[in-house]
């Protein structure tokens, strides 16, 4: 159940990345239920698609474009062709386990470009349209509680939420005399197609009781933070990070 009206983002345009699948498919629907209508970007367009198909037959309006947030010119033109934005959701990101000392150039850089630089990239394009516009809007950015506490084999994954987070204050002290508002969500672990399996495998039953609420969190529990960072009932916060982990990072050891 949200406290939020089912209006409560009406009249607004939100462009939503990684809209294909996992968290971003979540958070474009959901937006689509409170009144929002979604652009829906991702690479894989027929995944797309198949969104914005679920959000129209929900009721919802939205529309798919493509983009590849580690081409710049490709951010460029999806923001371009979306018209009017209002709330940007950065949810595009790839992860990476693997131990330090075996993790090459090239992975290291994809990791940090699409979950840093294309995250930027995303914003800055967004802000420069909004600006350009000269109205306001909330750029919201998807870090993660491995931003402010770190876990084996993530070194790059890691690395690139904590330095998003940082990101998001500078970003947010630019852009508020422009009233565009940049808060980060960082999210616990959240079960996903993606991660299904291995949450529900030995490994993660071991994990989840370091979890002091005892169960990993579901796409819903992210619905009332993001609410909040994208409608006018945020509209006094910016450079602030929500986490949402069940409080895993008061007992990660």
């Amino acid at each position: 159940m949200t406290l939020f009206a089912a209006s409560a983002l009406a009249g607004r345009r939100a462009l939503v990345t990684g809209a294909s699948s996992g968290l971003g498919r979540h958070f474009a629907t959901m937006l689509a239920g409170h009144g929002a209508h979604v652009i829906a970007a991702a690479r894989r367009t027929a995944a797309l698609e198949e969104v914005v198909a679920e959000i129209r037959g929900s009721g919802g309006s939205a529309t798919a474009t493509a983009i590849d947030v580690v081409d710049a010119a490709s951010v460029d033109a999806a923001v371009a062709a979306s018209g009017r934005i209002d709330i940007v959701v950065n949810s595009a990101g790839i992860a990476l386990t693997k131990p330090a000392l075996d993790t090459d150039d090239a992975a290291w850089r994809d990791v940090i470009e699409t979950n840093l630089t294309g995250a930027f990239r995303v914003a800055r394009a967004a802000s420069r349209a909004m600006a350009g516009a000269g109205h306001g809007g909330s750029i919201i950015n998807i870090a993660s509680i491995l931003a402010f506490r770190v876990a084996k084999q993530v070194a790059a994954y890691a690395t690139a939420k904590a330095a998003l987070v940082q990101l998001t204050q500078s970003l947010a002290l630019e852009l508020a005399a422009k009233q565009i508002r940049v808060n980060a969500l960082a999210p616990g672990y959240v079960v996903t197609d993606l991660n299904r399996e291995f949450l529900a495998s030995a490994a993660g039953e071991a994990m989840v009781k370091r979890v002091p609420m005892r169960r990993f969190g579901a796409a819903s529990d992210l619905d009332g933070a993001l609410l909040l960072l994208a409608s006018d009932a945020g509209r006094y916060m910016t450079g602030a990070t929500i986490v949402v982990d069940g409080g895993h990072g008061l007992a990660w050891l």
